[in-house]
């Protein structure tokens, strides 16, 4: 994990010994004119965020070479949302209203250390740390100084994800630079930032633990190319999170959310990543459910099954069951062309509407009590009229804890289900399922009661 501690002399070092190449210097002061040109509205963002004026303008110059009708996220149009990381911002009315949200994504909005060591650590942390790995000083802070390239220091740049050039050097000026060049035509610009409390952590400090363990777990669950486990929310990571958004059916942003969190950890402790709206183990389960309902071999006769679309006998509600469920499968949509094979929805229908028919026939007389005393007379009789609601509730409740975060050192409710979510690894992945099964089970007790006309008469209404 990244740290600005574990860097920070390295920064102030760095700034100390900085010199601008002599055959940089024009380029370098025409930028930093065209940053202080800026500086009415970079000054509406500092007035808005407390994020020094020229640290928005070093931004701005790297993601959109200071253009005034982009997002400062991304350097994309302000009119539209935006479609790379950070995905789904915007569209916005000023450059100054996309920036306030820019510096809030990346979580700089109440941050108190504007010092050069923080500040270099910020900009760096825009473009990635892989530089300290490849003995190369970051050409996003020091190209076109004397700290970057030969003959004073050594070259090199990725060129791309994972793939880096040591011989490749970046022409682009670096942020550094650029603020040298600034403080040099601005005395204005002080960089006496340091926080008023030493020891004070900073926002983005608060969330590195919790951005580290997720790139763990993405890393873990497949991430391609795998990601640099150094808390820090980068572009790379940023579309890690964007590719499991999709994956998941999560609203797709790029950002570390308390949904995105959740479902991550759930998919890391259930070993696989369960897609939303894929229902195929949930009716795995409750079929499962099903057979151990059945009785057993050697005690009550195993009801009829019966080929082709016959119904199963009426005094087999069990049975019954699993074939509807059968049958709801069946009816689900698949990947893939649709073959003659299948049979058509309408006969689907009409299948599920003849076996709630069956369920339903009086002059059947289904065997009393095969659904509603599975458990023998002791227990159906104390589950009787209660199953569907405490179906209902379980299901509910599992939902509630299998989108909370396991940490059970939070305060208050938040630390009371994260100790429950701890305790029971993987409960949605069993408790769920359970859950719908007694749902659906009080359903068919329900039914049950209906075709042998003794059910509990409807209360009168007033």
């Amino acid at each position: 994990m990244v740290s600005f501690e574990s860097l920070k002399n390295e920064y102030e070092r760095n700034w100390a010994s900085l010199e601008i190449r002599p055959s940089r210097l024009g380029d370098a002061n025409a930028v930093a004119r065209k940053a202080i040109n800026g500086k009415a509205t970079y000054q509406q963002i500092e007035r808005l965020t407390g994020v020094p004026w020229y640290f928005a303008a070093l931004c701005h110059y790297r993601e959109s070479n200071f253009d005034f009708d982009t997002y400062l996220g991304n350097g994309e149009s302000l009119h539209r949302m935006t479609a790379i990381v950070p995905k789904g911002r915007g569209p916005f009315a000023t450059f100054v209203d996309g920036a306030v949200d820019a510096f809030r994504v990346e979580n700089f909005i109440g941050a108190q250390d504007w010092s050069i060591a923080r500040i270099l650590f910020r900009l760096e942390a825009f473009n990635g740390f892989g530089y300290h790995a490849k003995g190369c000083h970051s050409p996003y802070l020091y190209g076109g100084s004397t700290l970057y390239g030969p003959p004073e220091a050594r070259a090199g740049k990725f060129v791309r994800d994972h793939v880096f050039d040591p011989n490749h050097v970046d022409t682009q000026l670096g942020t550094a630079v650029i603020l040298h060049a600034m403080m040099s035509l601005d005395s204005s610009i002080s960089l006496d930032g340091s926080p008023q409390f030493a020891g004070r952590a900073e926002p983005e400090d608060d969330v590195a633990s919790t951005v580290v363990l997720m790139q763990q777990a993405l890393n873990r669950l497949g991430a391609n190319p795998p990601l640099a486990e150094d808390g820090i929310s980068g572009p790379r990571t940023k579309t890690a999170v964007s590719q499991f958004q999709q994956q998941n059916g999560l609203r797709d942003t790029g950002l570390l959310d308390g949904a995105t969190v959740a479902a991550i950890t759930r998919a890391t402790q259930s070993g696989a990543v369960a897609k939303t709206g894929d229902l195929s183990q949930v009716l795995k389960r409750l079929e499962d459910l099903g057979q151990l309902l059945r009785p057993a071999a050697g005690g009550v006769t195993p009801p009829t099954t019966t080929p082709g679309n016959t119904l199963p006998a009426a005094n087999d509600p069990i049975g019954l069951f699993e074939r509807l469920f059968s049958l709801i499968t069946k009816t689900a949509p698949m990947p893939g062309p649709v073959t003659p094979n299948n049979p058509a929805p309408v006969d689907q229908l009409k299948q599920v509407v003849d076996l709630l028919s069956t369920l339903l026939n009086k002059d059947g007389k289904p065997v009393l009590g095969q659904v509603n005393g599975a458990l023998g007379d002791t227990i159906g009789k104390m589950l009787d009229g209660k199953k569907t609601a405490l179906g209902i509730g379980g299901s509910l409740i599992t939902a509630l804890l299998s989108s909370v975060t396991a940490s059970p050192n939070a305060g208050g409710l938040a630390g009371l289900l994260g100790t429950i979510v701890s305790a029971v690894p993987g409960l949605g992945q069993f408790a769920m399922p359970i859950s719908l099964a007694l749902t659906a089970w009080g359903v068919l007790g329900k039914l049950e009661k209906w075709a042998q006309g003794t059910a509990p008469p409807p209360r009168p209404t007033s």
